[in-house]
């Protein structure tokens, strides 16, 4: 006997039910795009349009991106982060990094417009700029960007371009506690970095000291000048960067001039965590560094991009809200803006594993995640 086929039924909504329109309001939302080429002349610049959405879908995504690192920053506010918290961080976090790839993948859709069609309508555009952004200088603050740090604009605050009430909105979060700050506190946190009963970083010292004089006595028997020379100047060149590791005196004279952002104890717990990133007890830690350290580099692509496009748009002219525009943004492209970006320098204290100091038993003991 042949079974039936199954028939599916859509039942019509009930009058005041929820439905797809209402619930995302699209009856609002998709009025919401009001191209100023047809306000002020009765004919659409046909590529306003896109232009209007794409920005507005940038301020949608930093919408939902500030919602999720409010609540990640909420879970690094208590004083100890459960692992089961550490999990939800990380999967917030990735929903983040998502969020950024699809953000500079944006700027590829943007790019099927042409300087001339964007000439079209550029002229409508008034004073508004993408400076007057306040949801994106509000991401930056609750990431850590730096008020020093900052390349000024039109030799002015940051916050110039905005008005007194989005000023008030965006100064306020320069006294709230960064994303950049919480992970410091929790990075000083780590156990074992500074074990009263194991030098680890005297060990690591010794280990090097005793490995830069194995390469110094083996440069002795090397007849090409030249290349002696350059690997001499190697070897002080990385002296002197982990005198910066061992010294906190050096460590600190690098956060003074803007090369490091984290404090010694921090900066020494990251590294203590990348090098043991096998033990258990750091498996999320490492992977949670390395999201972060992944979601300021997208954020780096972000801007290299908008840069890019633009230069492609306007050439060296200036911008709509009165910058030098591509000067002024290609400026903004240094290390100034990369909130973690000593994460982004790790790899220069990469060493040999059998470099590394061994674990002691105690301390394997101290780790175990059971406890």
């Amino acid at each position: 006997m042949a079974c039936e086929a199954a028939k599916d039924t859509i039942k019509p909504a009930k009058e005041g039910e929820v439905t797809y329109a209402s619930y995302l309001e699209l009856d609002t939302l998709l009025q919401c795009q009001n191209p100023q080429s047809l306000k002020q002349t009765g004919t659409m610049a046909h590529d306003e349009l896109l232009f209007i959405t794409i920005h507005q879908a940038y301020e949608l995504w930093f919408k939902q991106v500030l919602f999720e690192l409010d609540s990640i920053r909420s879970a690094f506010m208590d004083p100890v982060v459960p692992e089961r918290s550490m999990l939800q961080v990380g999967s917030r976090l990735k929903r983040i990094i998502e969020i950024f790839k699809l953000l500079v993948q944006q700027f590829t859709v943007l790019d099927t417009m042409t300087p001339s069609d964007f000439l079209s309508f550029r002229r409508y555009l008034g004073s508004s700029s993408g400076f007057q952004s306040v949801q994106f200088r509000l991401l930056e603050n609750k990431l850590g960007v730096q008020a020093k740090s900052r390349v000024q604009y039109n030799s002015a605050s940051y916050t110039s371009a905005l008005n007194p009430e989005q000023t008030a909105e965006v100064v306020a979060t320069e006294s709230e506690p960064t994303l950049l700050a919480l992970v410091e506190g929790w990075l000083e946190r780590t156990p074992a970095v500074d074990d009263a009963d194991w030098d680890v970083w005297g060990l690591l010292k010794a280990n090097l000291e005793a490995d830069h004089a194995k390469e110094r006595a083996a440069l002795a028997g090397e007849t090409d000048e030249t290349i002696r020379q350059l690997q001499e100047e190697s070897l002080t060149r990385q002296e002197q960067l982990f005198a910066t590791l061992f010294e906190k005196e050096l460590h600190e004279a690098q956060v003074a001039k803007g090369n490091r952002r984290l404090s010694h104890k921090a900066f020494k717990a990251m590294l203590f965590i990348s090098m043991y990133r096998h033990e258990p007890r750091f498996h999320l830690a490492y992977q949670l560094l390395s999201q972060l350290e992944e979601m300021d580099a997208l954020m780096t692509k972000w801007r290299v991009s908008h840069v890019s496009l633009v230069q492609r748009m306007l050439g060296t002219k200036a911008g709509s809200g009165g910058s030098s525009g591509y000067y002024y943004l290609r400026s903004t492209l240094g290390d100034r803006y990369k909130v973690f970006l000593d994460l982004f320098n790790r790899s220069s204290f990469l060493v040999d594993q059998d470099l590394i100091p061994a674990l002691p038993e105690t301390i394997r003991e101290q780790l175990n995640v059971a406890q």
